[in-house]
């Protein structure tokens, strides 16, 4: 199960690289106002390629969340398209005030915010008000507002309530967390990328280590993991490269002898797509940094889709 779990990281994160030319996607200034401190990841996908790729919008019905297509549904019924009007779109979650983790969206692209007003008037659907803000119900569980026309916020209501509390400077924002700022700074350009905070880094690396973490002290180890981040883009095949900041270069180098390690015990017993898929990955460490990279073509990632490694994992 161990590396089961380390590879099911690794696919998720390919999967969600899968729409992926090469255009970068930074987050907008507006949308930046809006993300709280105590951010955990931040997840950005450039949409703008699911349109012109088969194999991702086939990978994006496979791995999207339900409550997801259940919000791109009732977009479109308020006459907004997903696959037309949406540029780029992330995911944050955080720990509010109350440590409970949350989650919303921001979708950034063409919305003309007043044409949308009086579609709405017109259909006499009303929004509530909230500090100033218009936020209209989707009928999938989620509530949507425009932070402005070009950007659009949605989620659950109370996480969509934080995100404004934020940007109306009722909580502190992303401005004060300069770890995760930085680490945005490294990925930005990336057509696909990702921020984990250090909790989350943490557990990300117990889940993906699996078993492999009850052989070494990884509970000391763990405290050295200071967070991670990731790119990917498709120019050449599949590029995923993922670094795991630590606190020193041994931690570095023993967290990767843990994985090369883990990887070994796997692949004595892997199936030919598993085999395929490890030998995709390399693991290294560099100056208190973790990295792992994988890289294949599109006939193998292909064939990693039809794998039953992937129906497993994707579950």
């Amino acid at each position: 199960m161990s590396m089961k779990r380390f590879m099911f990281f690794v696919i998720f994160a390919v999967v969600l690289a899968v729409a992926v030319p090469s255009f970068g996607a930074a987050l907008g200034s507006n949308a930046r106002t809006v993300i709280p401190e105590h951010v955990q990841q931040i997840i950005s996908v450039d949409y703008r390629a699911l349109k012109n790729s088969e194999t991702g919008l086939a990978l994006k019905a496979k791995v999207m969340p339900e409550n997801l297509k259940q919000f791109e549904t009732a977009l479109k019924g308020m006459s907004i398209d997903p696959d037309k009007d949406v540029d780029q779109l992330a995911f944050v979650s955080y720990r509010n005030s109350k440590n409970q983790l949350r989650a919303f969206g921001l979708a950034q692209g063409d919305f003309q915010p007043k044409k949308f007003y009086t579609r709405m008037k017109l259909k006499k659907v009303l929004p509530a008000k909230y500090k100033g803000s218009l936020i209209y119900s989707t009928g999938s569980g989620m509530v949507m507002t425009f932070l402005d026309d070009s950007t659009m916020l949605f989620g659950e209501l109370g996480a969509v309530h934080d995100a404004l509390d934020t940007r109306n400077g009722e909580a502190e924002s992303l401005a004060s967390n300069p770890q995760i700022s930085d680490m945005m700074a490294s990925v930005e350009s990336g057509s696909v990328w990702s921020v984990l905070d250090q909790i989350g880094t943490q557990n990300m690396m117990r889940s993906a280590l699996g078993d492999a973490s009850k052989l070494a002290d990884y509970d000391t180890v763990k405290k050295r993991l200071l967070g991670s981040r990731y790119t990917m883009d498709f120019a050449n095949g599949v590029n995923f490269n993922l670094d795991v900041l630590t606190s020193d270069t041994f931690t570095a180098a023993t967290m990767s002898s843990l994985i090369q390690a883990g990887m070994q015990i796997k692949k004595m017993n892997a199936t030919p797509v598993e085999k395929a898929a490890i030998d995709a990955m390399s693991v290294d460490s560099n100056s208190g940094q973790l990295q792992i990279h994988f890289k294949a073509d599109d006939r193998k990632f292909q064939s990693f889709l039809q794998s039953d490694l992937f129906q497993t994992v994707a579950r």
